[in-house]
């Protein structure tokens, strides 16, 4: 549905964007940024609202923990489950452009294993705002003011060159920038050293809220 109302509706607006000095159609600018969307979201999300539910309401944890699992056992789980399904949405998504004749083949294909990278990394954050919250209600806070913007201001729908340079600069800390650009750059065919720059960010990101989210789910659930 993004690909139709964006990409075809207002892409037959704006018929080509300038990608690394290359001129690429508008449906292949954003079909990248709608991966990486859709990694987001589902790597979020997952360890948010639903692995509250599981915590808070089914009381799944407290199950888990009567067995010999230990408490990293299940954070960990819940990590390594969202970052699963922000690869499946990736590779959903990856399908769907690809039938639609939107990505340079074989680079494309790196997209899978950067997808399960970048679902750790958004996963582990959303289990570190899972482990600070008190009710779920609060996700709204995250989602609005860190979720939403991400959406709109990283580069998905268009370059970040053409917001004011303050918000360039804001643009540029975003994670989902960093992935938003890492995508774009394997599905158009484009390498440069800046991938590996982003790719090393979004594991590094993965790897210090991992162990932030095991640090503070352990001060929730003792407590």
């Amino acid at each position: 549905m993004y690909l139709l109302a964006f990409g075809v509706g207002l892409g037959s607006l704006v018929p080509q964007v300038s990608v690394a000095g290359e001129k690429v159609p508008y449906l292949a600018f954003i079909a990248p940024g709608l991966i990486a969307t859709a990694i987001m979201n589902h790597g979020f999300f997952e360890t948010t609202y639903a692995s509250f539910v599981r915590m808070y309401f089914q009381k799944t944890y407290n199950a888990i923990l009567s067995t010999p699992l230990v408490l990293e056992d299940v954070v960990l789980g819940e990590i390594v489950w969202g970052a699963t399904k922000a690869l499946m949405a990736g590779t959903i998504m990856l399908v769907i452009a690809g039938l639609w004749g939107l990505l340079s083949w074989p680079a494309s294909l790196l997209i899978l294993p950067v997808s399960f990278i970048a679902g750790m990394a958004f996963s582990s954050m959303g289990m570190c705002v899972t482990a600070l919250v008190r009710d779920i209600e609060m996700f709204n806070f995250p989602v609005f003011l860190f979720i939403t913007p991400m959406f709109l201001f990283s580069g998905v729908f268009f370059p970040i060159e053409s917001l004011p340079q303050w918000a360039q600069m804001v643009a540029q800390a975003l994670p989902l920038t960093f992935l938003v650009s890492l995508l774009r750059s394997l599905s158009l065919g484009f390498f440069h050293p800046a991938q590996i720059a982003e790719l090393l960010l979004l594991a590094g990101l993965a790897i210090l809220c991992t162990f932030l989210s095991l640090s503070l789910m352990k001060k929730r659930i003792l407590k």
